[in-house]
């Protein structure tokens, strides 16, 4: 059957249902990094030990286990979708998000409990990872499924509105909560607000979701293929190692240029935090506006050729552009700099999930989507930060830098095998 006809009862959904699955995409990428701005306050009251670096050691630690839980979520909701529907996956993945965020909320800290304090923190952190490595894939397979032909680009960039969206609410709650509570109260209590409100917020995400229409027809659900990575493997080979193929450079390159950037401003450059986190804070806004333009830009170009030119600009400008941004303590330079940089990376990140769910017919489409990017996301966006702080120690910085332009090489030369009208969804 062919991917046109396959495909004949869906891309009638438009923004609302566009609006309503992303919600949840926001609410649970608003929960997991909350984690990562929190934990300088809720450290202490889970690892007691008197060296700080330590404490924050550990959360970080806990931070990567949520990665680590990626793939896991991936495979598990990518193969539910497939066989259960993409709607019924969507409530499921928020719902588990929020049980990990309130778990957080309400949990009682070493002084009540000993460590067992620490260790249902990584249960919750883990929870929370695999609730995130299954909510990309099925949002990314719905929110192509349910756009309008024509437009499935710019609809389906407002996955990473949403995801970019989450981190900006986290980071400003948080500065709202540091202005209006003070530090003492924060370490005290306060942490928790942002967990709670987070539970809260997945709650309403869940009853937007509910009134979601079904985009996977029940033929597909019921056929002996359905969410079986063995068949996924054995007729979809080429489409699953091209996803992890441009995957693997575009999470090294989308958490260089946005969690560990922050870092390269104090560390490399030399501003203060405070600054670096201004400059950050304004390009990811920038960055957040730019996808629904790259996406439109992709349904008049085709995503091959967005792919293939963030492939081509990723490999050549990483390396000068970097450089050029450690020898400036100039903010505005550094903030016009660093939006060059995700200007580039939003030629990929507008089209991600729609240009891999392109890739797979329904009866795979979720699992091939999902499992493929956790994967490579854990594997390579995972290991960024840890990658590059670990070239800086060694005293090679640089050598970090040239290993994201091979990677961005790889992108070119996997995005050059694409097609160019994808084989399903009707391009």
């Amino acid at each position: 059957m062919s991917g046109q006809a396959e495909e004949h009862g869906k891309g009638t959904g438009g923004i609302g249902a566009i609006i309503a699955a992303s919600s949840g995409n926001l609410v649970e990428w608003f929960d997991f990094y909350i984690y990562a701005f929190c934990s300088l306050y809720f450290a202490p009251a889970f690892f007691p030990q008197s060296d700080a670096t330590g404490q924050l050691l550990n959360t970080a630690g806990l931070f990567a286990a949520g990665f680590l839980m990626r793939p896991i979520g991936g495979w598990a909701f990518g193969r539910f979708a497939d066989r259960h529907g993409r709607r019924l996956s969507l409530l499921v993945s928020v719902l588990v998000m929020c049980g990990g965020s309130l778990a957080i909320a309400v949990m009682p800290t070493y002084a009540t409990i000993g460590v067992w304090a620490p260790a249902l923190l990584m249960v919750a952190r883990l929870v929370q990872g695999f609730a995130l490595g299954g909510e990309y894939g099925t949002a990314a397979t719905y929110m192509s499924e349910v756009a309008t032909e024509g437009r499935r680009g710019f609809l389906s960039s407002f996955q990473y509105v949403t995801l970019v969206g989450g981190q900006l609410l986290a980071s400003a709650l948080v500065v709202l909560l540091q202005a209006t509570l003070g530090e003492d109260a924060l370490k005290a209590w306060g942490w928790r607000i942002p967990f709670a409100i987070g539970a809260v917020a997945a709650l309403v995400a869940l009853a937007a979701r509910s009134r979601l229409p079904e985009t996977a027809d029940e033929a597909e659900r019921s056929s002996a293929s359905a969410g079986r990575l063995s068949a996924l493997l054995r007729d979809h080979p080429r489409a699953f190692f091209s996803v992890l193929g441009f995957t693997a450079g575009g999470s090294l390159i989308f958490y260089t240029f946005t969690t560990y950037m922050q870092k390269f401003l104090v560390n490399s450059s030399g501003m203060s935090k405070p600054v670096a986190s201004q400059v950050m804070t304004v390009c990811l806004f920038i960055f957040m506006c730019l996808q629904p333009v790259m996406g439109a830009l992709s349904d008049r170009i085709g995503r091959r050729a967005n792919m293939l030119a963030f492939g081509a600009l990723g490999t050549l400008g990483v390396v000068p552009l970097v450089g050029l941004l450690g020898s400036t303590k100039d903010p505005l330079v550094a903030g016009l700099l660093i939006t060059a940089a995700l200007a580039v990376v939003s030629l990929y990140t507008s089209v991600a999930g729609i240009i891999k769910a392109e890739l797979f017919p329904t009866s795979v489409r979720a699992l091939g989507v999902g499992f493929a990017y956790a994967l490579a996301n854990a594997i390579f966006g995972g290991s960024a930060e840890y990658a590059a702080l670990w070239a800086k120690v060694l005293g090679h910085e640089g050598a970090f830098y040239w290993y994201v332009s091979a990677m961005m090489a790889l992108v070119f030369l996997v995005s050059l095998g694409l097609p160019k009208r994808a084989p399903y969804l009707g391009g």
